[in-house]
C-alpha cells in the first residue's frame, strides 16, 4: 500500500522503552532458564524474522527495541519498513549477537510485532474499502490496556486516524451522559461549558436526536448504530452543519457501504480488540 501517510505517525521514544521493558520483565523475570541452560553464553549468531502471512507491517521499532534492551550489541537490519505490505515467506529482518540474547527477545519482540501488524493490516483493509469517499476509518478506546498508544500507532501505520487518546483530551457525550444531563440540549450546554479549546461530540440514536444536536449547534456528532438509509437521512438532514461519525457493525465487507452514505468518519473497534494477529517467526540460521 502506499506510505505517503506514514510522514504523520510518531512513537513517543520514552513511552517505547518503558512498554518494552515492562514486557521484557513479565517474560524474562529472572532470567530465560532454558536459554542458561543449553546455550554457552559465548555462542554468537544470525536469525530471522520471516513472514507467515500476508497483511501490513507494524512494529519494526518496538521489535528492536526489544533485542536492544536485552543485549545492546545485537544488530538489527531490517528489509523492510511500517507500513509496508509483506508476503508470506518475505524475511523482514535479519538479527546478529549472542544466541542467549536473540533467544530471550525472539517471543517479546513478535508479540508486538505480530499484535501491531494485526491492527494495520485490519486498518488498511477498511480505507482501502472506503476509498474514493470522504470517510476516514478511526479508532476508539476499545484498546489492550497499556498498549493504546502502540495500538493507536499502528491504526497510523495501516491509513487511518486517531481519536481521542482517552477521556481526557475530549469530551464524548454518550447515552448514558445524556440520560445524567437531562437530554441532548443541556448535555451539550453543559460541555460547552469547558471552553472553546475542548473538542465536544455527541453520539445519537436517532434523527429526532440528530436534530436537536444541529440546533442546539454541535459540529461533531456520532451517528451510533444507524443502518444505511438512516445514515444517509442523517447526511442530508446536516447539510454539512457538523461532522458526522458512523459506528457500529463496520466490518471490511460493510464498510464501503457506510462510507458511501456520505459521512465524514467511520469508527471501528474490531480494529484494536478483535484484531487476527499477522503470523511472524523467528528463525536461527
Amino acid at each position: 500500500m502506499p506510505t505517503d501517510h506514514l510522514q504523520n505517525t510518531f512513537l513517543d521514544p520514552r513511552l517505547l522503552r518503558d512498554v518494552v521493558a515492562r514486557a521484557l520483565a513479565e517474560d524474562i523475570g529472572h532470567g530465560d532458564l532454558t536459554s542458561l541452560t543449553l546455550v554457552e553464553p559465548t555462542a554468537h549468531g544470525r536469525a530471522q524474522i520471516i513472514a507467515k502471512a500476508p497483511g501490513i507491517l507494524c512494529g519494526l521499532p518496538i521489535g528492536q527495541e526489544v533485542f536492544t534492551q536485552v543485549d545492546s550489541s545485537v544488530a538489527w537490519s531490517p528489509f523492510c519498513i511500517d507500513g509496508e505490505s509483506v508476503a508470506p515467506g518475505q524475511v523482514l529482518v535479519e538479527i546478529t549477537g549472542p544466541v542467549r540474547a536473540i533467544l530471550m527477545g525472539e517471543r517479546v519482540a513478535l508479540n508486538f510485532m505480530q499484535q501491531l501488524s494485526g491492527v494495520s493490516t485490519a486498518t488498511a483493509a477498511l480505507v482501502r474499502a472506503s476509498a474514493g469517499t470522504r470517510a476516514r476509518i478511526l479508532d476508539t478506546r476499545k484498546t489492550v490496556p497499556g498498549l493504546r498508544a502502540l495500538q493507536r500507532y499502528a491504526v497510523r501505520v495501516g491509513g487511518g486516524v486517531n481519536h481521542r487518546f482517552g477521556l481526557f483530551d475530549a469530551i464524548l457525550i454518550k447515552e448514558n451522559h445524556i440520560a445524567a444531563a437531562g437530554g441532548v440540549v443541556p448535555a451539550l450546554k453543559r460541555a460547552r461549558a469547558a471552553g472553546p479549546m475542548v473538542q465536544v461530540e455527541i453520539e445519537v440514536e436517532t434523527l429526532a436526536q440528530l436534530d436537536e444536536a444541529l440546533a442546539a449547534g454541535a459540529d461533531l456528532i456520532l451517528l451510533d448504530n444507524m443502518d444505511l438509509e438512516t445514515l444517509r437521512q442523517a447526511v442530508a438532514r446536516t447539510e454539512g452543519r457538523a461532522k458526522l461519525e458512523a459506528s457500529g457493525g463496520v466490518t471490511s465487507e460493510t464498510v464501503a457501504a457506510i462510507a458511501q452514505t456520505g459521512v465524514d468518519f467511520i469508527s471501528a473497534g474490531s480494529l484494536t480488540h478483535s484484531l487476527q494477529a499477522l503470523d511472524l517467526s523467528l528463525r536461527l540460521l
